[in-house]
């Protein structure tokens, strides 16, 4: 019952609502729909809403194995490689730099540079949606703008202490406004990293090709060594340059994300000396976001100082869902994270998906379950975190 409600939710809900975004005239992606469901023709066009776009439409291409999702799935891809021509041309001299190669952060609605800073989180999630659309279509076009991107990760986002943030059009650094919250102004972030793991990990599932799995270890150690506080059984979230923690953030979402992403990682990567080494850590970061966030059947925000926000977020909930069934399939005899990840989809249905004819899920809602009106449509929002649940709860079909 589990798994076919969410299949019936991604093939009649959120698939048709995104192909529905597509933009025929200037290709791509309609970057804005409002909280009243107006759609902005004229919005700008987030380049990592789009690279989600495509991983998504892959993705649900290589789970579903419906043939007409693949038409999607290159249409995403085009805006992702600039081609001039909307249908097969968008991309290359839109969302990539043709001169000074990296993915711009967004574009005018006609897919001109709008915001051309390069950010190493960008970067990363073109190639993890590049990686996903070679394995759905064989284009070996976009195997090698994955790894034009990967070199440039490699070259210029990253110092001797790890990998760095955000870049002018020029790749010289620059502040990093785009990935710093709560007051701070990071030069390293969890987020960032944790993002160039998920993307090297299926860049690596598609490719076996032994330098990547070289980085991911690398990852791997700055996770459990530089991210992860034992002490606190929980992960920081904003650094200095060397790894030095700026502020008390206790972010539950990231948290459950990171504990299923590494172990997804792992079994990729099929390690035994890193699954020893990073297993006890998801473990319990699992164990921990089940005793502390999870609460009156969902998973409340964040806590700073801890002070906790108790507002319920849309990714939050769809990351929880994987998360918990994570937990339950490497450690059966916690059954209660089952029936977590069924008790917070059953908050899903009723609280967070939007119910209102031509919508999707709302960005968030109140400890009193009212909706926060907030964008249906915006960079952040997109099918990457909610589509993603639906495609690991179908794959994983667990039942039990």
């Amino acid at each position: 019952m589990f798994t076919s409600e969410i299949k019936e939710h991604l093939t009649k809900v959120i698939i048709p609502f995104w192909r529905g975004l597509k933009d025929e005239k200037y290709g791509g992606f309609y970057g804005y729909m409002g909280y009243d469901l107006g759609l902005d023709e004229k919005a700008v066009k987030g380049c990592i809403l789009n690279s989600r776009i495509l991983w998504f439409f892959s993705n649900a291409y290589l789970v579903l194995k419906e043939e007409d999702l693949l038409t999607d799935a290159e249409h995403a891809f085009r805006f992702l490689r600039e081609y001039a021509d909307w249908a097969y041309r968008f991309l290359r001299d839109k969302c990539v730099d043709a001169e000074r190669g990296g993915v711009y952060w967004s574009l005018d609605y006609r897919g001109e540079p709008e915001d051309t800073t390069k950010h190493t989180y960008n970067q990363a999630f073109a190639i993890y949606a590049l990686s996903s659309y070679y394995d759905a279509s064989g284009d070996e076009e976009a195997l090698s703008l994955a790894w034009e991107l990967y070199e440039i990760i490699e070259s210029k986002c990253r110092d001797e202490y790890g990998y760095l943030e955000a870049f002018n059009v020029r790749f010289e650094p620059e502040e990093n406004d785009k990935l710093s919250e709560n007051g701070v102004m990071a030069e390293k972030t969890m987020n960032t990293l944790l993002h160039v793991f998920e993307a090297y990990t299926e860049l690596y599932r598609v490719t076996r090709e032994g330098k990547v799995a070289d980085k991911i270890r690398y990852m791997m150690d700055l996770i459990a060594d530089k991210v992860y506080n034992k002490e606190a059984g929980r992960q920081e979230v904003f650094f200095d340059r060397t790894w030095n923690s700026l502020i008390d953030l206790y972010s539950y979402g990231h948290d459950i994300e990171t504990a299923w992403l590494v172990d997804r990682g792992l079994e990729v990567l099929d390690d035994k000396a890193y699954t020893e080494k990073l297993s006890p850590i998801t473990r319990t970061i699992t164990e921990n976001i089940y005793k502390r966030a999870y609460i009156d059947h969902s998973l409340v925000n964040e806590a700073e100082n801890g002070v906790v926000d108790t507002t319920r977020v849309w990714w939050v909930q769809a990351e929880a869902v994987v998360g918990f069934l994570n937990g339950y399939q490497k450690a059966p005899q916690h059954r209660e994270y089952l029936e977590a990840a069924r008790d917070i989809w059953d908050y899903i249905k009723t609280c967070v998906v939007d119910k209102r004819s031509g919508s999707e899920w709302f960005w968030s809602v109140d400890r009193d379950r009212k909706p926060v009106e907030k964008p249906i449509v915006e960079p952040w929002k997109c099918p990457y975190h909610n589509g993603r649940m639906c495609f690991e709860v179908i794959k994983r079909n667990v039942e039990g």
